[in-house]
């Protein structure tokens, strides 16, 4: 290992945490990753177009490429929501997609570390001492280190250890199942090159099913807040109707998934959250893989600015420039889930309003350029007005 005290220690290995590895072993610093090389985490797998270029993913990552997604209301009406040519989602698999970033973190100069985080605990010098796990039954280990960025989830250890047990930000909990996808389904059910999303209060009272294709595999699940909701349940009913009920299982994940960045993501001191330990998953669409890279790469610039400058303030820049581009993209879906999502009468009319050909095209160029389209005021103001009418129907019903 390099020597000690590492410049900084990122604990967490998922694309948060090895995004943020590599940005700082790239700049030249002593990094070490902890990476306890945990089961992935419930994802579909979705990656817009500007994760890809931005974040350089090489095409044989991308195991399918969505053209568009299907919405689909509690009685069963659906929407068609075709892409166009503006471009795709690109869908990947956390089981194979995860590695390659923790890989290529290592390539940049990065330390790895197998194992996991046990305490951390800061010293009267300004450094931090963390007692990880031994590699491959090996004894515990202490390192030391002048930062640390928590990327170790929503349960982080790291943020319950520093920031206390009350600081979390507000989840759902979410289950899928991956199965094989079938040679040959039903195409009235199923399409390899398209998303389903099944907005239902019993596959979920309060957020929605998917059905997302990733070639040779496909994710099914949903996720809820609501205690005593049976997600398996709801998850066995979307493979039935998606006719994927007798597809082999290849494996299935259970956790909880943040729904609102955290007020404030450093310590003021040497520590910084980012990923689902700072609460980057959006609202109303659960979409996490993204904003957790461009968390990890912001906090990894934010360390570094305050390793360069020795001013702690520094680390407050991470949340300030995200939120600053995507937090009225948050706030809006936050509304959007909080309303639309309560009632199945809210929902099926919800899904009629995505038959507009507007909300489509400015709901796909927002996505996949992961910024709210503004040049077409007047898309904005039918879509408006339109949205308008179906709250005063949902009034006089």
């Amino acid at each position: 290992m390099a020597p000690q005290p590492y410049d900084v220690i990122v604990v967490g290995g998922g694309p948060s945490g090895a995004t943020a590895a590599q940005t700082l072993a790239e700049a030249g610093r002593a990094v070490l990753f902890v990476d306890p090389e945990n089961r992935i985490k419930p994802c579909g797998g979705a990656i817009p177009t500007k994760a890809i270029s931005e974040f350089d993913i090489p095409e044989e990552q991308l195991k399918a490429k969505v053209r568009g997604a299907r919405i689909i209301a509690p009685s069963r009406y659906n929407v068609e929501m075709k892409i166009g040519d503006i471009g795709f989602v690109g869908m990947v698999d956390r089981d194979i997609f995860d590695p390659f970033l923790r890989d290529r973190a290592e390539a940049a100069g990065a330390t790895r570390h197998r194992g996991a985080l046990k305490e951390i605990s800061q010293n009267p010098d300004g450094i931090l001492s963390l007692l990880l796990s031994g590699e491959a039954g090996q004894p515990h280990i202490t390192v030391r280190t002048r930062a640390v960025i928590g990327a170790d989830g929503a349960n982080s250890k790291v943020r319950r250890q520093m920031f206390g047990p009350d600081k979390k930000p507000p989840y759902v909990f979410a289950y899928h199942e991956i199965v094989k996808s079938p040679d040959n389904p039903n195409p009235e059910k199923f399409n390899p090159h398209r998303c389903d999303v099944l907005y239902d209060g019993e596959i979920s009272p309060d957020f929605y099913g998917w059905v997302f294709p990733h070639g040779e595999h496909t994710s099914i699940g949903t996720g809820s807040a609501i205690k005593g909701h049976s997600l398996r349940d709801a998850t066995r009913k979307l493979r039935e109707e998606s006719g994927l009920g007798d597809a082999e299982t290849v494996r299935t994940e259970g956790a909880p998934l943040p729904l609102k960045p955290m007020k404030r993501w450093d310590n003021g001191r040497n520590v910084l959250l980012t990923g689902d330990a700072a609460g980057t998953v959006a609202p109303s669409s659960g979409e996490g893989i993204y904003y957790a890279m461009l968390a990890g790469k912001l906090c990894a610039e934010a360390v570094e600015e305050m390793l360069v400058t020795g001013k702690a303030k520094a680390l407050k820049t991470a949340r300030k420039r995200f939120m600053k581009d995507h937090g009225r993209v948050f706030f809006i879906l936050g509304l959007l889930q909080y309303f639309w999502y309560s009632t199945d009468k809210r929902r099926e009319q919800f899904v009629k309003m995505c038959a507009d050909p507007d909300v489509q095209r400015l709901t796909w160029e927002s996505y996949l350029n992961k910024r709210l389209v503004r040049r077409d005021p007047l898309a904005h103001l039918r879509v408006f007005v339109k949205d308008v009418r179906q709250l005063l129907g949902l009034q006089a019903q």
